[in-house]
C-alpha cells in the first residue's frame, strides 16, 4: 500500500516506528528459538529479511520526515526516531542469538549448495558479523557496539545542524549589480532603517547564481566565507569526535584505519588503490589544471586589471568566459529550460529508452502540497510496479541538496509477488512565480537528470533480495548510473527535442548548443581537482597519519584546487556527506569512471537507441546490488572497463 504521509502525526509517526520495532522484535525471537536441527535458510536467513522490512520502510518513509517536513513538530519526531531506528538496527546487528542462527545456518549442507543472490545473502550476513566484531572477546566487541551507536547520535546532530543553518547576506538592490531582475525579485526581503534589504541565502538557488554573476568581490566573498562556516564549531567537533570513533572501531577490528575498513566491501577493494587512483588523477590533471588558471587570471585582469585571483572569485571568472569566449550566459539559457519542460523531456527520454511509462497520481496523500507523485509501469502494462514523488521547490528547514531517498525497497515476497518500491527526489529548484516559471540553470538540468538516475536504480530494481535492491550496490559504484545519464543533457538532439524558451515556445538555438558542447571542458581542471580535493580530504580523515585536526587538513590539502585556504573557515562543518560517504567520497571520481564508460555503448549507437537502453535497464538497473560493480559494467560493455572515456570527457 503507498505510504499516506499526509496525516503523519508526531503521535501516529511514533506508534508505526515503535510498531515495527516491536513486530522485529517477535519475529528475531521465533527465529532465534528454533533448534539447530531445525535450522534451515528459508526459517533463517529470508524469515530475517522479512523480520527487518518493516523496519527498514519505518527508516525510509517515516525517518524521511526529518528532511522534508514543513510541520516542526513532526520533524522533530522524525529526527528523533530516525536515531533510535539505526540504533536499533546496531543493537540487532550485534545480537549473539541471530549471530548463532546465522552460523547455524550456514553450517548445514544446503547452505553449500545456494546460489546467486541466496549464497549472496549469506556471504554478506557472515561478513558482516566479522565486520561487526564477532571473532572479538566479548568486552571488545561490547565497545565496538557503543561506538557504532555513538557514530549513529553524532550523524543526526551533524546533519541536523546542517539543515537548521540559516545564513547569507542582506544587501540593498545596488548591491547586486550583474543580477538580472527577476532573479532579484525572487529574494526575501526585508525592511530595516528605512531601505529594503534582499536576502541571498546560502541555498544552492541563490548563492551559485551570485558567486557566478554577482559584481562586487566583498560581497562574493562574504557569503562564500559564511557558506565556509556552515554547521558551526560544534559540527567540527562532531566530525573529529566522529573520525576518532571510526579510528577506534577500525582498530579494535584489527585494521589499520577507517578508510581501509570502508574500501574492504568497495570496488577499489584496499586502501592503497584509492590513494593511487586520487593521485593518479591528479597528476594527469596538473596541465588542464594549470591552463585553467591562466584563463581565469586573464579573464581576472580582463574585468579589473588585478592578477590576484580567490576561491570566490573561480565561478565569476568562469562565468565570464562563458559569456565572453563561448557566448553562454547561464540566465539566458535558462530562459529556454522551464522546469516543466525538463520534466517533460527527461520522462520521455527515459520512458522511450527504458521501455516505462510514468502517469501521474491525483490525490496523492504527500508531506507537502508542491510535492509531485507518478507511479511506473512498463510500456504496455496495466497496472503498476513502483512510484516515485518530485519534491523541487526550497523552503525553511527542508533538505538543502539534492538527493534521492529510498522510501520502501523493491523485493521478492512469497508467492513470487513483488514489494512496489518507492523513493523520493528532493531538489531545491527556484520556485515559479506570477511572473515566470521555474527556470533552471543547465548545472540544474544536469542535477535533476542525475538525482532521476538514481530514482530508477532504486524503483527498477528487480532484486530478489532486499540487501542488493536498487542503489544497495557498492558505495563507490552507486553513482555511475547517476552520472551516466547527465550525459544526455550535453546531446545535441536530445535538448532541442524538450528545451523551449518559456515566453516565445521557440526551440533553444542549435548555435547556443553548440557553444555549452564546445564550453564542457572550460575548468575542467579546476571543477575536477575541487571533487579531488573533497576525496582526498575525507580519505585522509581516515587514513594512517591523521592527527585530529580536520581544519589543519583542510589548510594542508587545498593547495590541490588551487586557491589559498580562507583562514577562520572550516568548510568541512557543512560537509553532510562525510555522514555517510565517510572514507568513501572518492566514489564520485571512482564511479565517474564507470558511468562514462557504460556511455560508450550509447554514444556508438545513438542515445536514444531504445534496444540499448532496455539491455542496460536489464543488466544494470534492475540487477541492483546482487552483482559486483564490475561484473555489472563488465556485463554491459562486453569487455573490461576502462578510463578512456573519463578522461575524454575531461578534455585531457
Amino acid at each position: 500500500m503507498p505510504i499516506d504521509f499526509a496525516s503523519l502525526t508526531p503521535e501516529n509517526l511514533a506508534t508505526a516506528c515503535e510498531s515495527a520495532m516491536r513486530t522485529c522484535d517477535e519475529q528475531v525471537a521465533r527465529i532465534a528459538a528454533i533448534p539447530a536441527a531445525e535450522r534451515t535458510y528459508a526459517n533463517t536467513l529470508l524469515a530475517l529479511e522479512e523480520a527487518i522490512e518493516p523496519v527498514s520502510i519505518a527508516s525510509g518513509a517515516y525517518a524521511f520526515m526529518a528532511y522534508v517536513t514543513p510541520n516542526d513538530a513532526l520533524r522533530e519526531a522524525a529526527r528523533e526516531w530516525d536515531e533510535k531506528l539505526d540504533k536499533y538496527m546496531v543493537a540487532l546487528s550485534f545480537r549473539e542469538d541471530l549471530y548463532n542462527a546465522v552460523k547455524e545456518a550456514a553450517a548445514k549442507p544446503e547452505a553449500a549448495a545456494l546460489t546467486g543472490e541466496d549464497a549472496r545473502y549469506l556471504q554478506f550476513e557472515l561478513r558482516d558479523y566479522r565486520r561487526n566484531g564477532f571473532e572479538l572477546p566479548p568486552e571488545e566487541r561490547a565497545e565496538v557496539r557503543s561506538l557504532f551507536d555513538r557514530l549513529v547520535e553524532l550523524g543526526t546532530q551533524f546533519r541536523n545542524a546542517i539543515d537548521d543553518w540559516d545564513d547569507g547576506i542582506d544587501v540593498l538592490r545596488d548591491d547586486l549589480a550583474g543580477m538580472p531582475p527577476s532573479w532579484i525579485d525572487s529574494l526575501k526581503t526585508v525592511e530595516a532603517g528605512g531601505q529594503t534589504r534582499y536576502r541571498v541565502s546560502l541555498d544552492y538557488p541563490e548563492i551559485q547564481p551570485f558567486m557566478a554573476n554577482a559584481e562586487r568581490e566583498d560581497l562574493r566573498r562574504e557569503l562564500f566565507t559564511k557558506d565556509q562556516c556552515k554547521g558551526g564549531p560544534e559540527n567540527v567537533a562532531r566530525l573529529e569526535e566522529a573520525i576518532a570513533v571510526r579510528q577506534r572501531i577500525a582498530a579494535l577490528l584489527g585494521y589499520d584505519s577507517w578508510a581501509a575498513y570502508v574500501v574492504e566491501v568497495r570496488m577499489a577493494k584496499r586502501r592503497q588503490a584509492v590513494d593511487e587512483f586520487l593521485s593518479d588523477l591528479r597528476s594527469k590533471l596538473a596541465a588542464k589544471m594549470a591552463a585553467d588558471m591562466d584563463s581565469l587570471r586573464a579573464a581576472r585582469r580582463e574585468h579589473s586589471g588585478g592578477d590576484e585571483l580567490n576561491i570566490w572569485d573561480w565561478r565569476f571568472y568562469h562565468n565570464r568566459l562563458l559569456k565572453t569566449k563561448f557566448a553562454v550566459d547561464e540566465f539566458e539559457v535558462a530562459q529556454y529550460f522551464p522546469l516543466d519542460a525538463c520534466l517533460d523531456g527527461l520522462f520521455r527520454i527515459t520512458q522511450d529508452l527504458l521501455g516505462l511509462r510514468y502517469e501521474p497520481v491525483s490525490g496523492a496523500r504527500t508531506w507537502h502540497p508542491d510535492v509531485r507523485t507518478f507511479d511506473i509501469y512498463d510500456q504496455g502494462g496495466a497496472a503498476p510496479f513502483a512510484r516515485f514523488h518530485m519534491d523541487l521547490f526550497p523552503r525553511p528547514n527542508k533538505y538543502s541538496h539534492a538527493a534521492a531517498f529510498t522510501l520502501r525497497r523493491g523485493r521478492e515476497l512469497s508467492g513470487g509477488r513483488y514489494q512496489q518500491p518507492e523513493s523520493a527526489i528532493v531538489a531545491n529548484f527556484t520556485k515559479p512565480s506570477a511572473s515566470q516559471p521555474s527556470l533552471l540553470r543547465h548545472s540544474e538540468v544536469i542535477t535533476l537528470f542525475h538525482e532521476f538516475g538514481h530514482i530508477l536504480h532504486q524503483t527498477l530494481t528487480r532484486a530478489r533480495r532486499a540487501r542488493f535492491s536498487g542503489t544497495s550496490t557498492e558505495r563507490d559504484f552507486v553513482e555511475a548510473p547517476s552520472q551516466m545519464l547527465e550525459h544526455w543533457c550535453w546531446e545535441p538532439a536530445v535538448l532541442q527535442s524538450f528545451a523551449r524558451h518559456h515566453q516565445t515556445g521557440e526551440p533553444l538555438p542549435g548555435s547556443l548548443i553548440e557553444a555549452m558542447v564546445a564550453a564542457k571542458n572550460l575548468d575542467s581542471g579546476v571543477l575536477t581537482l575541487r571533487q579531488l580535493f573533497f576525496a582526498t580530504l575525507d580519505f585522509a580523515f581516515h587514513s594512517p597519519g591523521f592527527d585530529g585536526d580536520s581544519t589543519k587538513a583542510v589548510h594542508e590539502l587545498h593547495a590541490i584546487t588551487g586557491f589559498p585556504h580562507i583562514p577562520g573557515t572550516h568548510f568541512q562543518s557543512g560537509f553532510g556527506h562525510l555522514f555517510g560517504y565517510d572514507a568513501g567520497y572518492y566514489g564520485y571520481l571512482w564511479s565517474h569512471v564507470f558511468g562514462d564508460d557504460m556511455y560508450t555503448r550509447f554514444e556508438k549507437a545513438g542515445p536514444l537507441n531504445p534496444a540499448i537502453g532496455r539491455e542496460y535497464r536489464q543488466r544494470v538497473l534492475e540487477r541492483g546490488g546482487s552483482l559486483d560493480g564490475d561484473d555489472l559494467v563488465r556485463g554491459f560493455l562486453g569487455r573490461e572497463p576502462d578510463s578512456g572515456a573519463f578522461l575524454r570527457g575531461l578534455g585531457l
